[in-house]
């Protein structure tokens, strides 16, 4: 379960290395707030102060869980970087829903495009699983892991974090790769993206860049409304 910010939460913020101060000071701040208006006060202070970068922002309801999450995982030491990437299955496949925020300086690096399971549905994501086989995309907290060059090239392995909602991520060879069915003129032809077997597969100009950036140890979070709020967040 993702716990709220807490004293204990703060403590172990604290022993991070200079590198992170600026997220250390808004966790110290948006604790106080906690305390007297609750978390989505907080996240809202911290999305208000969101750099976009010339990128769209994410909607505050997907970033609201996704700060959470990073803020425990962070905590409890699951993951190591200042880096929080979210991807909205809300959303139509045809929009950039992927978005890679460094929490560290509070900007958005990479806003883009990204695919669903085949079976998870056609232009909109709507049926998830964590089985083998299923070519369904898993939603819920991931840790990235390492970079192996495989049949798409350089692709991310990623390790899900929730009993039961993506903790079979590894073995069902879920991870972020490029594709060529993600683009914009795949969506011109077809009239919405193509669908990986689970993957969360990038456009190929930038998938070296971001799978560069999120490596080894970041949080990855995947929203959709049918999930409830962040429930079990395992320490693998």
């Amino acid at each position: 379960m993702v716990y709220r910010l807490s004293v204990v939460m703060i403590f172990f913020l604290t022993s991070f290395s200079p590198i992170e101060n600026k997220v250390e000071r808004k966790l110290i701040t948006a604790n106080t707030i906690t305390k007297t208006t609750g978390f989505e006060a907080e996240a809202t202070a911290v999305y208000n102060q969101l750099n976009a970068n010339s990128f769209a922002l994410p909607e505050v309801s997907s970033f609201t869980q996704a700060l959470e999450g990073f803020y425990a995982l962070k905590a409890k030491g699951v993951i190591q970087k200042d880096i929080l990437t979210l991807i909205d299955f809300s959303k139509s496949s045809n929009t950039k829903r992927l978005w890679v925020i460094d929490m560290a300086t509070n900007t958005i690096l990479f806003n883009s495009l990204v695919a669903h399971g085949r079976n998870t549905g056609e232009e909109f994501a709507n049926s998830f699983s964590n089985q083998p086989q299923s070519y369904k995309s898993s939603l819920g907290f991931y840790v990235t892991g390492e970079i192996y060059n495989g049949k798409h090239g350089a692709s991310l392995k990623l390790d899900g974090l929730e009993k039961g909602v993506n903790d079979t991520a590894r073995e069902r060879g879920v991870v972020m790769h490029a594709a060529d069915y993600v683009s914009e003129s795949f969506i011109k032809n077809n009239h919405r993206l193509g669908r990986s077997q689970g993957c969360p597969a990038l456009p190929a100009e930038l998938t070296q860049e971001i799978i560069q950036k999120i490596k080894n140890k970041s949080c990855l979070f995947i929203y959709h409304p049918s999930r409830a709020k962040a429930s079990q967040v395992l320490v693998l």
